[in-house]
């Protein structure tokens, strides 16, 4: 191979995964290929058999779920035809009705080639293979979703087909005549064997009564509207990059550099849905990171900081700690070499050991050579950077490439973690107002399936609207909120148009006693450690205004440490333990201000609420040089809340809003749950669950959490039978008595898992539950969805703008007709006011619902809540119990990351032995029934 410095062939072919044949069917021997690639061309061989019996009619390859678990529990029916509490607001969605042919059949291929390319060479091969036979397949254009499944309209003429497909490989120069030195360009061809199988036949009639008959027991199928997926994506395949759902062409913009070797890209996602009104097409704005394409040393400079000067240290070496971090950042990126004219693609898969200068390959005929003699040779290309590693694009065999003379190539998602700078650069780019992002959302359905614009649509006979789907909101009233002044009760109902209220004369419901706290600086100039004096005294009388008892002064005078000793975990600890030795083992709080952010953060806080036991606050010294009147006063909300204080309360508690449900006598816990996972680049650290629930009633405003690791990347919860078991027993102890009902919020399912979620999820509760002798609570199950793409807009009416076009809606509006589920319980509701941007509406869905609730008490209920969240004086856009599992979840996470791990190389490049689950460090007593996380 030409250019590449290799031992053996350059990659080694897996063989595909087929499933085997039926006994009975016939199987083609492998055919012999002819020495002449370019007789291949047009061959093909039909294996002539018309077994109906090979032919799976039950192939699923969906990304839906089905309707029912028939074998558990159902999913949760819609029990009225929706809620008729708020005001009525017009409205627009992001909906596209499509219609379909119920009669059309979709004739579904499988398409296995050998051997096995990428995914823009097996999109050519289908593309050639089907524009050279279009009389074998009868004039059929087939969508192809890129893997192994083809769409047709039509049946092609036999079940079963293989052909030999050649591409011509761009030409490489290769030397011919040593005597003269001239050089010419030889043209190769690569040749592929397809195998074309017909493996089902999926009808449009189980959709069609799935949407439009009212019974139960009808599955969602899955097979044929994951076809009508890949149909309707097919048209803008051609020029897009697809990233899971969705597509990024150029015609929406060109990349945006954002730093680190990252660019940022606008798209948009599309996804079929099952809704109310039909079958939907909905479509949004999407961004994400790429990878810049660029030169590997231009790449490099940009991705690393401590190489950014490498363009002008041609003599550059790496130390052994920056070559794991080059290699770390280049794992698995696609390069494109440029000393020689090729189209093939190459994987880093790691670094060289040796220097370039130093590198030795042996050819096939087993002569030693060096890599600098050799590239001087053969490509007369003297090598700038010797002293750096070269790139190891071969998997199992040596195969060598000098950095500099590859190219990263265009179109790879950006794995690697975003800095907040790059992260705020690309949701600037995707930060549209409403009428902007309406507008973009439009233009693209318009471009995609206008008339005549899509021919793969047009042969299914599928029609897509080019207008959002027209749909009636509802904007549910703020609840009155409940404060204490003076020992006085005193309400306030927000009416302000993003509902925030004000705390300026008042006391919050409960104020919490904070005797011994110390204050401790990391970094800082003389001038900012001037400040402190003046911000614990603010901080004490902020505190007092609200009802607040945080002492004057601190146990021990505030100190001021270097930001370096974030970075010893050990001097660390032992600082800390002095100040909790200080205080006399009581020490309540300790606030932390640091020059800026710091990854010893996560340190501080493991250390803080597990060995040493005691609650910090962390805060900025740029924020402690403004002292603004807000970060005040948030702060002493914070620290409030973290301290076993209560800052807000429903001046009309849950029995009294809803006596149907709820009383004072029998109390309810409501309990949130999530999991997050490591970064998609880390392949062996584990996931954290974190489970909170509410320790009083009828308030339900204070939530203690259980974290735990699992499973790497394992989203169903594994020990939440013990965590649940946990915060009962916490529960009776607080309360006195069990919750007769549990409201329990599920965050971050997607839909394929709701049936798995249901059965183990709910049972592991109950198992719980059953512990206690003849103790059966009532359960309530609700899915909570943030990352979806629905988004609501307001309507235009008689097709001019309104006043409020250009605006978010507003806080409270709740949606659950139209585009909800034919028949299952969720609505979209919108708890927050959208000050950037486009508002996101949270998606709430009822997989089980033992206590019977109606549309109208279940979105009250959840609205309401949103304006208990500790943490701001207004609502949020998630239901608190969901969002302090976040929180806590988050939180179990910073206990596994250590600032010490970077020389370590925590993130395994080649994993040999099974993956052990780390486990979380074991919280403080005088921590865990506080709310440390928020």
């Amino acid at each position: 191979m030409a250019g590449a410095v290799q031992r053996g062939p350059m990659f080694a072919h897996k063989p595909s995964k087929k499933p085997p044949p039926p006994p009975h069917a016939v199987t083609a021997a492998l055919l012999p290929l002819p020495q002449d690639a370019k007789a291949l061309q047009h061959k093909k061989f039909f294996i002539h058999e018309k077994n109906s019996s090979d032919i799976r009619m039950d192939h699923v390859n969906g990304h839906h779920r089905s309707s029912n678990n028939h074998q558990g529990t159902p999913i949760a029916q819609r029990p009225d035809n929706g809620g008729v509490e708020g005001a009525v607001i017009p409205l627009s969605a992001n909906h596209f009705l499509v219609r379909f042919n119920p009669d059309q059949k979709i004739f579904q291929y499988d398409i296995d080639i050998s051997p096995h390319p990428s995914k823009e060479t097996a999109r050519m091969i289908k593309n050639k293979l089907f524009q050279e036979n279009s009389s074998v397949f009868s004039g059929a254009l087939p969508a192809f979703d890129g893997r192994r499944d083809l769409y047709s309209p039509i049946e092609f003429q036999e079940n079963k087909a293989e052909f030999f497909v050649s591409l011509p490989i761009a030409p490489a120069r290769c030397p011919v005549d040593k005597k003269d030195g001239h050089m010419v360009d030889k043209q190769n061809f690569k040749v592929f064997k397809v195998n074309i199988r017909l493996v089902s036949k999926l009808s449009g009639q189980d959709l069609n009564k799935y949407l439009t008959e009212d019974k139960d027991g009808i599955s969602l199928p899955q097979d044929y509207l994951h076809a009508l997926e890949v149909i309707l994506r097919e048209g803008a395949m051609e020029n897009s990059v697809l990233v899971g759902r969705s597509l990024y062409p150029r015609s929406m913009g060109e990349a945006r550099e954002i730093g680190g070797g990252a660019v940022g890209l606008r798209g948009f996602f599309q996804s079929l849905r099952p809704t109310k009104q039909g079958l939907a097409l909905n479509v949004d704005l999407s961004l994400t990171a790429f990878h810049e394409s660029t030169g590997m040393i231009a790449y490099l400079q940009k991705r690393c900081d401590f190489l950014k000067g490498l363009s002008h240290q041609k003599t550059r070496a790496l130390s052994e700690e920056e070559r794991r971090e080059v290699e770390k950042a280049l794992k698995n990126i696609r390069v494109f070499v440029c000393h020689r004219e090729t189209d093939q693609r190459y994987h880093v898969h790691s670094l060289t050991e040796e220097t370039t200068e130093n590198l030795k390959f042996r050819d096939r005929s087993g002569k030693d050579h060096m890599v600098m003699e050799y590239f001087k040779e053969q490509y007369n290309h003297d090598i700038q950077f010797r002293n750096l590693p070269c790139l190891q694009i071969g998997r199992s065999k040596p195969c060598y490439v000098p950095m500099e003379l590859c190219v990263v190539c265009e179109g790879q998602k950006f794995l690697g973690k975003l800095s907040d700078e790059q992260t705020s650069k690309v949701l600037k780019m995707g930060c549209q107002r409403p009428s902007e992002r309406k507008g973009i959302i439009k233009g693209v359905v318009e471009e995609a399936f206008g008339a005549g614009s899509n021919s793969y649509a047009d042969q299914f006979n599928l029609q897509v609207s080019k207008d959002m789907t027209q749909l009636s909101g509802r904007v549910l009233l703020p609840p009155k909120l409940k404060f204490g002044i003076g020992g006085r009760i005193k309400d306030i109902t927000p009416h302000r148009f993003d509902r925030q209220w004000s705390l300026l004369d008042s006391h919050v419901t409960e104020g919490s006693k904070i005797k011994n706290w110390a204050l401790i600086s990391f970094g800082g100039t003389p001038e900012q450690h001037s400040c402190i004096p003046k911000f614990v005294n603010q901080l004490s009388s902020r505190c007092e205004q609200l009802g607040i008892l945080l002492n004057k002064k601190t146990v021990i005078s505030p100190l001021f440490e270097r930001i370096q000793l974030l970075n010893n975990v050990g001097i660390l600890e032992s600082k800390l333990k002095k100040i909790q030795e200080a205080a006399s083992g009581n020490l309540q709080l300790l606030i932390c201000v640091m020059e800026r952010r710091h990854r010893g953060y996560a340190d501080l806080k493991r250390i803080a609420e597990t060995s040493i036991g005691v609650v910090t606050q962390c805060c900025l010294y740029p924020n402690l040089s403004s002292m603004t009147v807000q970060f005040v006063a948030n702060l002493s909300l914070k620290i409030n809340a973290k301290l076993g204080g209560c800052n807000v309360s429903l001046y009309n508690s849950l029995p009294c809003q809803i006596p149907r449900i709820f009383s004072d006598e029998e109390p309810v816990m409501f309990m949130g749950a999530d999991v997050t996972h490591p970064h998609p680049l880390d392949d062996s650290s584990p996931s954290v669950v974190a489970v909170v629930a509410s320790m009083n009633w009828p308030s339900a405003n204070k939530y203690i959490s259980r974290m735990r690791s699992q499973t790497h990347r394992k989203e169903i919860i594994e020990h939440l039978d013990v965590m649940a078991g946990e915060l009962l027993e916490e529960f009776l102890k607080e309360v006195g008595k069990l919750p007769g009902r549990i409201i329990f919020f599920r965050d971050g399912v997607s839909e394929t898992q709701f049936d798995k979620v249901l059965k183990e999820e709910t049972h592991a509760v109950r198992a719980t539950c059953s512990r206690y002798p003849g103790y059966k609570p009532l359960i309530t199950f609700i899915v909570v969805q943030k990352r979806h793409h629905t988004r609501l807009f307001h309507r235009e009416k008689n097709g001019g703008s309104t006043h409020y076009s250009d605006q978010n809606i507003p806080p409270g509006t709740v949606v659950d007709t139209v585009i909800t589920h034919p028949r299952e319980f969720d609505f979209y509701l919108c708890s927050h006011w959208g000050t950037k941007g486009t508002s996101r509406p949270t998606h709430y869905h009822v997989l089980l619902d033992e206590n019977n609730f109606q549309s109208d008490e279940l979105q009250q209920m959840i609205h309401n809540l949103c304006y208990t969240f500790v943490r701001c004086t207004r609502p949020v856009s998630l239901v608190p119990p969901a969002y302090y599992a976040h929180l806590a979840a988050y939180r179990g996470k910073l206990y596994l990351e250590r600032s010490d791990a970077v020389a370590t190389g925590r993130t395994t490049l080649h994993r040999a032995t099974p993956l052990q689950t780390t486990p979380l460090p074991k919280l403080s007593d005088s921590v865990k029934r506080l709310m440390f996380y928020c």
